[in-house]
């Protein structure tokens, strides 16, 4: 299913092959709009490397019990060459503060930036 220009429900999938449930599809969808405001700004692909988490594959990996990942409203993500995570983080900042992306959680660790459309601000 596309959700985007350049996004697809399946690219939010669990890395464990589980699927987005159908009652998160809206989560999602408002997730991949956001993120595909970035790729229409940055002009290059985006990975996601994590979505989507169900319950145990949060508890696996050692995720927050309150993940916003579990609602299919979070995604870690990394963008090619030239886009180190300082600058997609700082990117989306802008975007945000602008007003074409959604105020929500926003992460920054080595080798990747953490998205999510929760209803509060978040920065770590």
């Amino acid at each position: 299913m596309k959700l985007t220009n350049n996004f697809w429900l399946c690219e939010f999938a669990c890395r464990d092959g589980v699927p987005v449930p159908k009652e998160f599809i809206p989560n999602v969808q408002m997730l991949a709009d956001n993120l595909q405001v970035l790729r229409d700004y940055i002009g290059e692909p985006i990975h996601i490397n994590s979505a989507y988490r169900h319950t145990e594959y949060n508890r696996s990996i050692g995720g927050s019990v309150k993940s916003q990942h579990l609602l299919a409203k979070a995604s870690d993500i990394r963008v090619g060459e030239g886009f180190t995570p300082n600058i997609i983080y700082e990117i989306i900042e802008e975007l945000i503060s602008s007003g074409k992306m959604k105020q929500g959680g926003l992460g920054l660790y080595n080798t990747f930036v953490h998205y999510d459309v929760r209803k509060n601000k978040a920065r770590w």
